[in-house]
Order: structure tokens, then C-alpha cells, then sequence
């Protein structure tokens, strides 16, 4: 039994895929040739021999001559010359002639795609179309294109629609030259840029409130990565100044913009240091609702499926929409953001990276540059609730010293001096006849105005970070009159120093380093001790490598820049800069 002899692919007809794969692999055909939800540009080969090279219509379907017989390159300039056209928005027309054929054509030579399948004029008229059109074209330079046997051109009906060809032939330039700065800095030649690339680079230069941000933001796509984190979409650590996408996630450039701007929002508000005492997971969930909602009133981008998002929770701020959804601890943890479900997509410190700028101080001055550079351009009505939280960044940040001093004035009462005449006054000497009582401070009194400091003297500790803290403390008590605090030092186990004079308790610290650091032994000796106030607040002074604590009174955490405590904190963190 004979087989069949394989049938030869037509060369013709491979040159003619070729050429269109071609171009719609090239940064300037792209957004022509594939523009979802809209249908691009499409090409096929027909058996019509009245319509010399090719027909472009109105709808972007691109009728080629399967008589002609051309090369790949040939076949490119063919088809880009119809591309072209409808991207000058010579569709828009009524009529045809040989101008718009000479002006693509001149083009094709200035970006030099393809060959020429006919012979045409070394020299171009380089006059504009317009002033073509009203002085005419002298006969040699007719054909450069139009009419049969060469290209034609069906003119737009009055009854078909217009698919914006030129909207989307300006992004296709658009494109183009960033391909061609991205080439000249050193990236792969024809490597196309990924949908969250493009995204991304929209924001620097086409979104002005966030565009600063997206600048100093890196973009991390790695498919091991987001697999070994659990990242189903994407996710975002603001202490490594990166934005974590997850390449296998098919989703739309306008789908990636939302993703991106949603992550830079968490990143700008600094929602990760402003959970406080609330479950980390929920205060995400929680901020996922609001910056969708904003997202979703300004239009930026589109929504991907299966994001949360609640129009009853439109106008509130995330603390609000917390409160709201705290109530159902159970169906809110089945909830997913972006990362996956029952993981939040704000990440913690992903690795050290040396900072010339303070990062609360960089989020705060790129918000407030966009926000101006915004309203300024006319962009639009920004929601009242992203609105609001702009103009608090306006006001900076209190220093820890300050806000360690506020601490104090709450918590820490102030000693009041009592008169007796069991002590006599020191101004009755010019009047011994008349007694005066004295002051003088109980002891009760002392006991009450008094305050614990539990100090991590662990081997990780650094001398200037308790020396700053440590005196900060010391200054603040003084201040107030507090003559003793309750001082326990602790590594491994806790050793109790006693109530130490104020001035003192800068100068008795001594690292131990025994490895590792429980400091919950040092809490529990401070809440049982007989001779501590009941109500008598901690300090509790840590780098953040410790065991989880458990306080049962009002406390506050002394920790550097950068540092994170392995639980969710029920009291105030003060973090010391220098």
C-alpha cells in the first residue's frame, strides 16, 4: 500500500503568515491588530484578481491577492500599508486618491519595515497631506499605492461604525518608542514588554497621582516566587519598595492597571503600619473594600473578577468598613484579596534595601506631588474618601519623642504634692509665729505615679537604640516628677532591677546576651508584683525578635525603624529614628 506524498505548505502563502505574525508581534501594529474588547485588524488571502495587492476596509479586514506572489518582507510592507491607513484615519474619508497612498508610503521609508514589492520614486514630495491635496501631485509620484493593480482602498460608509483605528494607532506609537529607549538601554532587541509593564508605565507617564509612586516601585514577576508566597494575583512589601504579580494570571493591560494601582494605594497610605491592634488579615480585607471602591468611581482600569468589592461600603473609611465586617469574623476570612484567600496582600520587610529617604517621608511627598500635579491637569473628581486621606498626609507625621511624651501625659499620672504640718514650711522663717504646713509626697502616692520598663538586653539589641530610649524615658519622667520606675531587664530569663531614680535608669543597663529573647516572663513578674500599681502602664523596649507577648494593662512598644513585631500589637508602637 502506498502512502501518500505529504503536501508542500504554498511559500506564498507562508510568507503571507509570516509577515502578519510579524506585525502583530511589533509594538506600533499591536494595539491595531488586538484591542480587546473591540475586534483588531485581521488579513486573509483571497482569490480575487481585481484587487491588485491587497484591500483594506473600514472595519479592518485586510483582502489580499493570492495571485500576487511576494517574500516575506514584501508581504510585511504590503500589509503594513494597509495598517497605515487606517491608522492615519484615512478611513474616515469619503473619498480616496493617491495622497494618503504617498503619505503612508513615505512613512514606511522612515521607519524602514519591509520592502517595496513595485518600484517606486527615490524621492518623496515631504510636503504635508493637506497642502498635497490642494496643490496636487505631479504625475510620476501617482501609484504609490492606490487604485489596481497596486493597493486599493474601500472608503468608510455612512452606516458602519468607527472602531477608532487611530486612537489605537497613537498607542501603538506610544509603545513604539518605548521599545526603542528600552533597546537603547540595553534590553534584548524585539523583546516585547508584559501587559503589567505596560500598565505600570502608564501611571509614570499618563496618571500623575500615582505616578511617583510607580517610579520608585519594582515589579517582581516570578512564577516560583508567587508560588512559594502563595500569591494568587499579586501582592506588595513598601519596606523592599516592590510590587509582587503573578505571571500565569491571564488578565488585560486595563485589568493589571487596576491590580497596580490598587497595590500602590496600600503601599502610598501606609495601610500596613496602620492596623494597630486589629486583626492584620480583616484591616486588609477592610482596605481592600475602600481602595476598590475609589478605584472603581475614578475608572482606572478594570475591575478583575473576584475582587472584593461593596457598593454599601461607598464613603467610608477602612477603619469604618472594619468595624462593619468584624462582626462576622467566619464568612470574612473566606474572603480573598488579592494575594489568595485568607492571605493579606500587604507584605512585611521581603529583604533588607538601604533607603537615602525615609519611606513614610518618600509616600508622603509622591501622594501629595501627584494629587497637585492632578488637580492641576483637570483630571477629574477624586472620591471624597481618598480625597480626605491626601490632605491628612499634608500635616507630617508627629516624631515618636513627641508622641512617646503624649503617651506619658495619658497614662502616666502626674504626682500630686500634699500639706502637712507635721512638716513645717521652709518660707516660715521670717514669720516663726505663724505655722505653714510642708509638702511632701506620700508613699502611696509614688507607688501610683509610677510606671513599669521591661528592657530586651538580648545579644540582637543595639546599645544606641537603648541608650535613646532609655533617656527619652528617663527626660519624660523627669518632666512629670516621677521620682522611680519599676525597671526589669530580660534576655533569656528576667532580672528584676527595682524601682530605679529616673535619672539612673539610662546608666544600668547591661546586654547579657544568652541567645534567645522571652520577654513574657519579664511582663508576668511586673502584673504579680505586690508593690506595682494594678493599673500601672510598661514600656516595653525590643527590637522585635521576641516570643509573642500577652499584656494585660495599658503598654506601649519602644522599637527602630524597620522592625516588626511577630504578633499583631494591642498598644502603641513608637519606632525611635534618629
Amino acid at each position: 500500500m502506498s502512502r501518500k506524498k505529504a503536501v508542500e505548505p504554498d511559500p506564498n502563502t507562508v510568507a503571507f503568515l509570516a509577515a502578519w505574525k510579524k506585525l502583530a508581534a511589533h509594538p506600533m501594529f499591536a494595539p491595531l491588530v488586538d484591542w480587546r474588547p473591540l475586534a483588531g485588524a485581521s488579513a486573509r488571502l483571497v482569490d480575487e484578481p481585481g484587487i491588485g495587492y491587497a484591500v483594506v476596509g473600514p472595519g479592518g479586514l485586510i483582502r489580499a491577492n493570492r495571485g500576487r506572489r511576494l517574500g516575506e518582507d514584501e508581504w510585511t510592507w504590503v500589509l503594513a500599508h494597509c495598517l497605515l491607513h487606517l491608522g492615519f484615519g484615512h478611513h474616515a474619508r469619503a473619498e480616496w486618491d493617491d495622497v494618503a497612498c504617498l503619505v503612508v508610503t513615505r512613512f514606511q521609508r522612515s521607519v524602514k519595515l519591509g520592502r517595496e514589492p513595485f518600484a517606486l520614486p527615490d524621492a518623496l514630495p515631504s510636503a504635508d497631506e493637506d497642502q498635497l491635496r490642494r496643490n496636487g501631485l505631479a504625475p510620476e509620484f501617482t501609484g504609490c499605492g492606490a487604485g489596481s493593480p497596486d493597493l486599493s482602498y474601500e472608503p468608510l460608509g455612512r452606516h458602519q461604525a468607527d472602531p477608532q483605528w487611530t486612537a489605537r494607532f497613537a498607542a501603538g506609537l506610544s509603545a513604539a518608542a518605548t521599545a526603542a529607549v528600552d533597546e537603547a538601554g540595553g534590553a534584548p532587541p524585539g523583546s516585547r514588554r508584559t501587559p503589567w509593564q505596560r500598565a505600570l508605565s502608564w501611571f509614570v507617564g499618563s496618571y500623575p497621582l500615582l505616578g511617583a509612586i510607580a517610579a520608585r516601585y519594582k515589579l517582581v514577576a516570578d512564577a516560583s516566587l508567587a508560588r512559594d508566597w502563595d500569591i494568587s494575583v499579586a501582592a506588595v512589601s513598601p519596606a523592599a519598595g516592590e510590587i509582587y504579580v503573578n505571571p500565569l494570571r491571564q488578565l488585560g493591560e486595563d485589568e493589571w492597571r487596576f491590580v497596580l494601582a490598587h497595590e500602590m494605594l496600600h503601599a502610598a497610605l501606609r495601610h500596613g503600619d496602620r492596623a494597630g491592634w486589629r486583626d492584620a488579615y480583616l484591616w486588609n480585607v477592610a482596605c481592600d473594600y475602600v481602595i476598590n471602591g475609589w478605584l472603581v468611581e475614578m475608572a482606572v482600569g478594570t475591575l478583575p473578577d473576584g475582587t472584593l468589592y461593596d457598593p454599601r461600603f461607598a464613603g467610608l473609611s477602612a477603619e469604618d468598613v472594619y468595624d462593619r465586617i468584624a462582626g462576622d469574623l467566619r464568612r470574612m476570612r473566606k474572603l480573598a484579596t488579592l494575594r489568595g484567600t485568607g492571605r493579606g496582600d500587604i507584605l512585611g520587610d521581603a529583604g533588607p534595601r538601604p533607603r537615602a529617604v525615609d519611606l513614610d517621608e518618600y509616600c508622603r511627598r509622591a501622594l501629595l506631588s501627584g494629587y497637585a500635579y492632578h488637580l492641576s491637569s483637570g483630571r477629574g473628581v477624586l472620591p471624597s474618601g481618598l480625597v480626605a486621606e491626601i490632605r491628612v498626609l499634608e500635616q507630617p507625621p508627629l516624631p515618636w519623642d513627641v508622641r512617646l511624651a503624649r503617651w506619658f501625659d495619658e497614662h502616666v499620672p502626674v504626682p500630686e504634692w500634699q500639706r502637712t504640718y507635721s512638716r513645717p514650711s521652709r518660707r516660715q522663717a521670717s514669720t516663726p509665729d505663724i505655722p505653714r504646713p510642708g509638702r511632701h509626697l506620700p508613699d502611696e502616692v509614688v507607688r501610683k505615679c509610677t510606671f513599669g520598663v521591661v528592657v530586651d538586653t538580648s545579644g540582637s539589641m543595639n546599645h544606641e537604640l537603648m541608650g535613646k530610649a532609655l533617656g527619652a524615658i528617663a527626660s519624660y519622667a523627669t518632666a512629670r516628677d516621677v521620682p522611680a520606675a519599676r525597671v526589669v531587664f530580660c534576655d533569656a530569663a528576667a532580672y528584676d532591677a527595682g524601682y530605679l531614680p529616673v535619672e539612673e535608669i539610662a546608666g544600668r543597663v547591661r546586654v547579657r546576651g544568652r541567645g534567645g529573647t522571652a520577654l513574657q516572663p519579664a511582663i508576668d513578674l511586673l502584673e504579680r508584683a505586690e508593690d506595682f500599681p494594678a493599673a500601672g502602664p510598661i514600656l516595653v523596649i525590643t527590637d522585635g525578635w521576641c516570643d509573642v507577648l500577652r499584656v494585660r494593662r495599658p503598654h506601649a512598644y519602644l522599637m527602630p525603624v524597620g522592625a516588626r513585631l511577630p504578633f499583631t500589637p494591642k498598644g502603641e508602637v513608637f519606632r525611635l529614628t534618629p
